[in-house]
């Protein structure tokens, strides 16, 4: 089960239920794959809608390896995704808002004291 207090997502892959999250070392390996492009950048794209697949492709291969997942590239490309290309763009984005969002506690945020 998926801690979204810790930053966790839930996906459905190949039948299999995997929990994601972007550690550190998986945030670290996305800037890499971003090359010259800031994860300030991919945020932004999130916010705007205006992200691409291949946007997807890596907080999804990121958000897996941080939550254990010893898969490689080719098998997330060519894996069964429960939900389809809407659902992977779904937690592509809850990813980055648990690991960049300040978590929500009954409605109200957690760090302003307020229930």
């Amino acid at each position: 089960m998926a801690n979204p207090f810790a930053g966790e997502v839930t996906l459905t892959m190949n039948g299999q239920r995997h929990v994601l999250k972007l550690t550190l070392g998986a945030l670290a390996e996305l800037e890499a794959q971003l090359g010259e492009d800031t994860l300030v950048a991919l945020i932004a794209r999130f916010e705007n809608g205006a992200f691409a697949s291949r946007d997807v492709l890596a907080l999804i291969l990121a958000g897996l390896r941080g939550g254990g997942w010893a898969g490689a590239k080719d098998d997330l490309m060519q894996a069964d995704i429960a939900g389809g290309p809407m659902e992977a763009a779904r937690v592509a984005a809850q990813l980055l808002v648990g690991a960049f969002g300040a978590p929500e506690v009954h409605g109200a945020r957690e760090t302003d004291g307020t229930v």
